[in-house]
């Protein structure tokens, strides 16, 4: 399989620069895999699509401001951190950049010197290990001087750092947000409840899988990078249930559908459990756990748009692409949402 089978022309006026302005007011598009049928609604209307019974599973990870914007001690140099990964304590795994500039000794100043750091090493995949020193509890710190780790294609500085973050949002330690979650309104989610369906979390810190592009031209040569993850046992226990009535279990984002076939993958059935993940899913997958995917469109030659590709397959998926673009639905992390079902 290669990379250029995940290509798509996307104009850039279609990259949504903000969110909707109410969570539950953008576009849903919902693919139909038997039938091949595509249907276009508001977000809202997701609930016509789940009965009681079902189990919707969604991830709690809650974005830290990791974006840290420095100077070097000795030079005065603007640098630019972005933590991924918590090591020690007081250590992180960081993107740099420049890269050239912060070699191993390195050090870097933030703000008025409330927080410094000091590049320890690199990282196999050209990151850094970074112990930073400060006063007081580090979370404070990093919410005074941190920025919302917003991606590259967002240009627009964001007014209001809770449209970066679910409204379910529990557990610090992403990098990024599950941005399918992005959608959800405490009330949608209190209809789906009353509903019959069971609404349960599991936690991904979303970190380097996010940012890495696929570089490698045939993609089963692609390597992910770990996530940490949190499976609960009453989430277990609820899609066991959905699945056992011949109900359907619906995740809501990529990064909640790496974990549960990841488990499963592991341990042959689906348990409580936390650990790293470093699946990857492409056309050829066999899913055991879900029957659907609530997603957001994903940009192009990504693992992303692999993973959905295995689950509707890839000329349905890219079929629904262009219709999207057609439509002038809005793409990426501030964007519109799609169904699979």
């Amino acid at each position: 399989m290669k990379l250029a089978d995940y290509d798509y022309y996307l104009p850039e006026e279609l990259i949504a620069q903000d969110p909707a302005q109410i969570r539950d007011s953008s576009r849903l598009m919902v693919l139909q895999r038997e039938k091949q049928i595509i249907y276009h609604h508001i977000f809202k209307d997701l609930i016509s699509y789940l009965n009681a019974g079902d189990t919707l599973v969604l991830n709690n990870t809650k974005v830290i401001p990791a974006r840290l914007l420095g100077v070097k001690k000795d030079t005065g140099a603007k640098v630019e951190f972005l933590l991924l990964q918590r090591k020690e304590k007081n250590v992180w795994e960081s993107l740099v950049k420049p890269g050239k500039k912060l070699k191993p000794g390195s050090k870097v100043i933030f703000g008025n010197g409330e927080l410094e750091a000091e590049v320890l090493d690199t990282t196999e995949v050209g990151g850094r290990l970074v112990r930073f020193f400060y006063d007081g509890v580090f979370e404070e710190v990093l919410d005074k001087l941190g920025q919302m780790p917003l991606p590259p294609y967002i240009t627009k500085q964001l007014s209001d750092k809770q449209r970066y973050q679910t409204v379910f949002a529990k557990e610090e330690g992403s990098a990024a947000a599950p941005t399918a979650g992005l959608h959800f309104t405490e009330s949608l989610l209190n209809e789906i409840k009353e509903k019959g369906v069971k609404v349960v979390f599991l936690t991904l810190h979303v970190g380097l899988g996010t940012f890495r592009p696929v570089k490698e031209e045939e993609i089963t040569n692609h390597k992910m990078h770990s996530e940490f993850y949190q499976l609960p046992a009453v989430t277990v226990n609820s899609i066991l249930e959905s699945k056992l009535t011949g109900k359907k279990v619906i995740a809501v984002g990529t990064t909640t559908t790496r974990v549960l076939e990841s488990v499963a993958a592991k341990y042959g059935c689906l348990q409580e459990a936390e650990g790293w993940t470093d699946i990857f899913i492409y056309p050829g997958f066999q899913f055991k756990v879900i029957d659907g995917l609530v997603t957001n469109f994903h940009l192009p030659k990504s693992t992303l748009l692999m993973l959905i590709s295995a689950l509707a397959g890839r000329e349905f998926v890219l079929n629904a692409y262009q219709k999207a673009v057609e439509e002038k639905y809005r793409f990426f992390s501030f964007g519109d949402a799609m169904l699979i079902l």
